[in-house]
């Protein structure tokens, strides 16, 4: 009560004449900037949030690309691997046929030299058994025919021989 006994009503115009200047003052100078200040505080927010949302699917789908990106590369890999194994395959293969074209070659090589060095010892053979046959005959000849009726029965069984063929 001692409040309303020492009320003043000129002081109360004028405390709410200052009150509505410091308002008046406050709203033009310092609630417009704050007002923006929170506004663009808000605004770069939104912006950001909305920016985060954008990296996040941005790294969505890059990722995304990369896995595709990892599964082509496997794919190619694998085709490059069969590739090389089969390279290796055909090389092997080509490897072992020329190895047995040549082996078969060196075989085939090897029977002709044995063949002519065998038909070569048999006809050195023969002509040593053809030369000791001549001399082996040659002695008995000179044998038997130390006297001549030995060698006209020889001469004769000859032609009778050679008359009947």
């Amino acid at each position: 009560m001692a409040l309303l006994e020492n009320f003043s009503s000129g002081l109360f115009i004028i405390q709410t004449l200052i009150f509505l200047i410091l308002l008046f003052v406050l709203h033009k100078y310092a609630w417009k900037p704050i007002l923006d200040a929170v506004n663009e505080r808000e605004i770069s927010i939104v912006d950001s949030l909305n920016q985060a949302k954008l990296a996040r699917k941005e790294v969505e789908n890059l990722t995304a690309e990369n896995e595709n990106i990892i599964r082509a590369a496997k794919v190619e890999r694998d085709a490059i691997l069969k590739e090389a194994r089969d390279i290796k395959d055909r090389i092997v293969g080509e490897a072992k046929d020329v190895a047995k074209a040549e082996g078969d070659k060196m075989i085939e090589h090897a029977r002709q030299s044995i063949q002519s060095e065998k038909l070569a010892a048999m006809a050195d053979i023969r002509k040593q058994i053809g030369s000791l046959s001549v001399n082996i005959a040659e002695s008995i000849l000179k044998q038997k025919l130390d006297n001549s009726d030995a060698q006209n029965t020889l001469v004769e069984d000859y032609l009778n021989k050679s008359n009947l063929n």
